[in-house]
């Protein structure tokens, strides 16, 4: 039997009034009735609630034969998406698999090297890219339920044109898999027309809660993660966080407890863990709390710190610095490796105490020495504990954060399934790319831009 992941929040007990918690466990207790009764904002987008359990059996077949194919043609996947498109995936890969998957030998590894592409409009990027490429069979896994995201589409329209030319237009169309909307877009127009194998994008699940969909599946399933098993452990926090009662739900503890430190001009969360695997965790972490809760003025501002080396950096500032910020420390409890500090006797490092000790050892008290000084400095710390690192546990990890935000969205008053505020730059970014119908725009932005320009020129005059 799986050993549950568990939530400590015992080195933040002293920063929270009893009073304050009873008071806070009623607003739980309505955040769980609006999520599961379809009451609260943003109803429409709850069907990552029951993704764990509701992936039918010959869908998840259907993905598991095409990464059986992209393993077996492939020497590469190219994944093109952003946000919520690539990030889960890409958490999954870096945390589940071989630090150095894409440098193993093609014996070692249990799949194709995977690269992640359309997250970004670097040329120099791209260009590094198809330079890798060279002599490599691809496959491509296009993410996109509108199929007009702007990173993505320029990523997908250059390297379709570049398989067609490699491969020509017909094995071109067997190398590519779209995921994307059931019925509507560019991309499912396209996907309908070319004969892609396509895979869908639930209507009612949200970019950042699409993890556990063909969004993330595949391309994980593609790099020989066992989504069976990583739904399974899902669908076991599904079960084991559906009380509403606070004091039963470490879920809802942790939404609560986080809600508090908010109460209390605590505006900062930064999501710690001691193990580079965990990075882009990070950056899906930081995805899904910054467009969940950051609007209406409102939200804690969600950061990701990689100890011990941040340790290194910014820990003067977690020490000694403004007290607005806690912190919430990503911790495996067993390690599947270890190793042996050598024994050294001229003991030139001074480090002769810690012989015949495991990494694993350190890393334990590395941990725990940094809680403590940081909770003594002012700054709580909260403790998410996962027993081992497999699957079932990544699939557990992903579903408590999630509830939890959809709650901590609640508990803060707002719709922790939209995220409008993202629209903003897009306007501006095709207005002054010259997209049709934004000429006004352009002309008020270059106007701008111009007037800027020229204020920095006088002050640089008078200067």
């Amino acid at each position: 039997m799986n050993q549950a992941l568990r939530f400590d929040y015992s080195h933040a007990c002293e920063f929270i009034a009893q009073h304050d918690w009873d008071q806070l466990a009623a607003e739980v207790c309505r955040a769980h009735t609006q999520l599961h009764l379809g009451t609260g904002p943003g109803s429409e987008f709850r069907g990552w609630l029951d993704l764990p359990i509701q992936l039918c059996q010959p869908e998840r077949e259907r993905i598991r034969q095409a990464a059986d194919k992209i393993r077996a043609d492939s020497d590469v996947l190219i994944v093109i998406g952003i946000g919520g498109s690539y990030l889960g995936a890409k958490a999954a890969l870096e945390m589940l698999g071989h630090h150095f998957n894409n440098r193993l030998p093609a014996g070692r590894r249990s799949g194709p090297e995977i690269y992640f592409v359309g997250n970004n409009v670097s040329s120099v990027y791209l260009v590094h890219l198809l330079e890798l490429l060279e002599g490599k069979n691809v496959s491509l896994n296009v993410v996109s339920k509108s199929g007009t995201t702007m990173e993505p589409a320029i990523a997908f329209r250059l390297f379709r044109d570049w398989m067609v030319k490699k491969y020509g237009q017909e094995q071109a169309r067997t190398r590519i898999y779209a995921t994307t909307d059931r019925k509507k877009g560019a991309l499912r127009q396209l996907a309908d027309r070319e004969g892609y194998a396509s895979f869908v994008i639930p209507d009612d699940v949200g970019g950042r809660y699409s993890i556990l969909t063909p969004v993330g599946l595949l391309p994980m399933a593609a790099g020989g993660i066992d989504i069976d098993e990583l739904l399974q452990g899902a669908a076991c926090a599904r079960e084991r966080f559906a009380s509403p009662d606070l004091d039963q739900n470490p879920c809802y503890q942790y939404a609560a407890v986080r809600n508090l430190f908010y109460r209390q001009g605590k505006l900062i969360e930064i999501l710690v863990s001691y193990e580079p695997r965990f990075r882009f965790f990070g950056e899906w972490w930081k995805q899904l709390f910054a467009e969940s809760e950051g609007k209406g003025g409102k939200g804690l501002f969600p950061v990701a710190a990689e100890y011990s080396a941040d340790l290194h950096s910014i820990g003067q500032y977690l020490q000694d610095g403004q007290r607005h910020l806690f912190e919430t420390v990503l911790s495996v409890q067993k390690s599947e490796v270890d190793v042996t500090i050598a024994d050294d006797p001229d003991n030139l490092d001074g480090l002769q105490y810690l012989a015949g000790k495991g990494m694993e050892y350190v890393r334990a008290r590395v941990l725990r020495g940094a809680i403590l000084a940081h909770t003594d400095g002012g700054v709580p710390n909260l403790l998410v504990e996962i027993p081992r690192m497999t699957a079932y546990h990544f699939g557990e990890l992903i579903y408590f954060f999630e509830k939890a935000c959809a709650i901590s969205g609640y508990l803060l008053g707002v719709n922790p399934f939209d995220q409008p505020g993202v629209e903003a730059y897009k306007t501006n970014m095709f207005a002054l790319l010259g997209r049709p119908g934004f000429e006004k725009r352009k002309a008020e932005l270059e106007a701008r831009i111009d007037g800027n320009d020229k204020n920095l020129s006088d002050r640089s005059g008078d200067s």
